[in-house]
């Protein structure tokens, strides 16, 4: 568990963590000087003014989306056939029609590769979310290595950091929730070393309600009505009396620097606004699709229509309806039967969802300054067949972190293009193999972020990505 929430889980009023939870995560520009250099980085290196980051939670297969391998054995390749987009040459899978449509505005990076594996959920987080390469207790520690305050910071952080605070908002936001299910807290998606004050805000959906978000900051339960909340001077009270909860020393500092930002963004009508999307037209609403994923992706379209830096989407996984089909928590973990679970349930909502904000963003004329990029922690075996799901009868694909694709578009991306390739089975990147690190400094140049150095609680400087280099030859 990630130390802050480690530390919360003892507090037993819930508002407590309620609250803490907008002050902890507000994405804050340090000071105005950093936010006057953050200003002046942003129209340096690329055009977006805003990144979408679509995490397909666990491990999506890139053989039967993005990679497929119609020449490679049947024990390979799978039923899936690969079909013609929009975009001369690149060709989806079957099941993807939605979003063929919209291919020429995608850049596929089929040679993604891990450089070290451990071939589990944790790392795959990690190592995607933070370019960085996990270290030897993801090995030792497995799924029971709880997020580090020493971690290197989301690649959500970063951007928060290096951009002005947003007037209204905070600059990340992740929804529809915080992967993974307690104590198994996914590593890589908080600010860790690079400070509290930059953890994204997390928004909270359910599969029963899809057009009602929730940021638990705006939740008040006990003595905390509505009323009192309009009075700043006993809501300030509040925050004082909640904040004695939390360590003394730095963490004090950092509330009180943030007290008055917190007061903010609790009464701003525009934090629960930017997250309505029922006032969405419910043709758009149908066409994103009406569930948790789908309306997700359209309020990160609302979220970086009010010019938010950086929005994250978990796949929320549906492990009721999938878990037993799929032999998995209900998302991209597809261990058994994992055709079927793709062109049955996963896929259709995913085409449908993700096809919907490409065209969305172009429609508005927001493509070219949003950056939207598809990634998973890892991507599936190549030779169909898991142990732990009965084998080739079992028809699952296992974890794979040798290889898998990522998906870009927009913020200055050149639409219709591959970069890279895998294999003739898809196991190992053959041509232009890049890392995660190439990925995450990618969308550092499409935002305009050239300057990485920090300095530690010493003053000393240090870099948050010194391995790797953008993807260039990406950009039109």
């Amino acid at each position: 568990m990630h130390p802050m929430h480690e530390r919360l889980s003892g507090i037993t009023s819930r508002r407590t963590f309620l609250v803490a939870s907008t002050v902890g995560m507000a994405g804050l520009a340090r000071t105005a000087s950093a936010a006057g250099d953050a200003a002046s980085l942003g129209n340096t290196g690329g055009r977006a003014k805003s990144t979408i980051l679509f995490f397909l939670c666990g491990g999506s297969s890139h053989l039967d989306m993005w990679d497929m391998k119609p020449e490679a054995p049947a024990e390979y390749r799978g039923p899936f056939a690969p079909a013609a987009t929009t975009a001369p040459g690149l060709w989806l899978s079957e099941h993807l029609p939605m979003t063929a449509r919209q291919a020429h505005h995608l850049a596929i990076v089929k040679s993604v590769g891990a450089t070290v594996n451990t071939n589990d959920h944790h790392a795959g987080y990690y190592h995607n979310l933070t370019g960085h390469v996990p270290d030897a207790t993801f090995l030792s520690l497995g799924n029971n290595r709880t997020p580090y305050r020493t971690d290197w910071p989301f690649m959500g952080s970063v951007v928060a950091s290096r951009r002005p605070a947003h007037p209204t908002l905070t600059n990340a936001i992740s929804l529809p929730h915080m992967p993974s299910k307690l104590p198994y807290t996914r590593p890589g998606q908080f600010a860790a070393r690079l400070g509290l004050e930059f953890d994204p805000l997390y928004v909270m959906g359910s599969l029963e309600k899809p057009l009602v978000f929730q940021a638990p900051s705006l939740t008040f339960e006990g003595d905390v009505t509505a009323q009192r909340f309009g009075n700043r001077r006993e809501l300030l009270s509040t925050l004082d009396r909640n904040s004695r909860e939390w360590d003394r020393g730095d963490r004090m500092n950092l509330w009180s620097r943030q007290q008055q930002r917190a007061a903010s963004l609790l009464m701003s009508a525009g934090t629960s606004d930017a997250l309505d999307v029922s006032r969405e037209p419910k043709e758009l609403r149908e066409r994103y699709g009406e569930t948790v994923n789908g309306m997700s992706l359209l309020a990160a379209r609302r979220l970086v229509e009010a010019e938010v830096p950086f929005v994250t989407v978990f796949w929320k996984e549906n492990e009721d309806k999938l878990a037993k089909k799929c032999s998995s928590a209900g998302g991209w973990d597809t261990h058994g039967n994992n055709f079927n679970c793709l062109k049955d349930d996963l896929l259709p909502e995913f085409d449908r969802g993700f096809s919907a904000l490409i065209e969305d963003l172009a429609d508005r004329g927001l493509i070219d300054q949003t950056l939207v990029l598809v990634s998973s922690e890892m991507g599936r075996t190549p030779k169909i067949g898991d142990r732990r799901s009965g084998g080739v009868y079992g028809a699952g694909r296992d974890h794979w972190t040798h290889c898998h694709s990522n998906v870009m578009a927009g913020g200055g991306i050149a639409g219709g293009q591959v970069y890279g390739a895998s294999d003739r089975l898809g196991e190992y990147p053959m041509e232009k193999p890049v890392s995660p690190a190439h990925i995450a400094h990618t969308v550092y140049h499409a935002m305009g972020i050239t300057n990485l150095e920090e300095f530690d609680s010493q003053g000393r400087p240090y870099y948050l990505l010194d391995s790797g280099e953008p993807l260039i030859e990406l950009f039109g």
